[in-house]
């Protein structure tokens, strides 16, 4: 068994107890969008980049209340050199939108999962995610009297129990401006536009200003 292989096997079991919108689905369709970014960047590393994928949720703190603790019990088992955990796990600090605050992408392994993750996170996929998690967490589908918040902090963003449709304002329409690749650039158009279908529907069959 390779490292990859003992990876996914290890990291299946943390999502196996996740709810649709983060379990080991997400990550294969993630790792399918990194690859078909990374097909377009030759120098990139696509052993970063799979390791990265395979481990970028399992310390999510939506489901963890120990920063890093699952993360750091699965790389201690792959036996990796410490330059590539360092690699790793910059990648997997650059990924997370945090409210707006994301870190900088510096390096193009973490711009290609980066863009990969954010794809699955808009698009019908990511329409289904959102209320998948919404209902996981008992969220309203929306709420009309709701103001979307421009500015918050990390603990804002990640604490206040919002209605789903107004997460689509807080985060899902920002990710397109936010696309790292010519790639995923290119990917996103389709999603984006698909979720904006989405709300103008949602709005007439409603009757609510959304």
């Amino acid at each position: 068994m390779n490292t990859i292989q003992k990876c996914e096997q290890l990291v299946k079991l943390v999502y196996m107890h996740f709810d649709a919108s983060h379990d080991f689905q997400h990550i294969e369709r993630v790792r399918k969008n990194a690859f078909d970014i990374a097909d377009t960047e030759p120098s990139a590393n696509r052993e970063i980049i799979e390791l990265a994928v395979l481990l970028h949720d399992v310390s999510d703190p939506k489901y963890s209340t120990v920063e890093k603790q699952e993360e750091d019990r699965i790389i201690q088992q792959l036996s990796l050199p410490d330059y590539k955990i360092e690699q790793v796990k910059a990648v997997i600090k650059a990924i997370s939108f945090n409210g707006g605050h994301e870190l900088e992408a510096e390096t193009l392994e973490a711009k290609i999962v980066r863009d990969a993750d954010r794809l699955d996170a808009i698009g019908a996929v990511g329409i289904a995610r959102t209320f998948a998690y919404g209902g996981a967490k008992g969220r309203l589908l929306y709420d009309s009297d709701e103001t979307p918040r421009d500015n918050m902090t990390v603990e804002e963003y990640r604490t206040k129990k919002t209605a789903s449709v107004t997460h689509f304002y807080e985060k899902l329409l920002k990710l397109s401006d936010g696309m790292q690749t010519k790639k995923g650039k290119e990917l996103t158009k389709e999603r984006h536009e698909f979720m904006e279908l989405f709300l103008e529907n949602l709005r007439k069959e409603t009757g609510e200003q959304l």
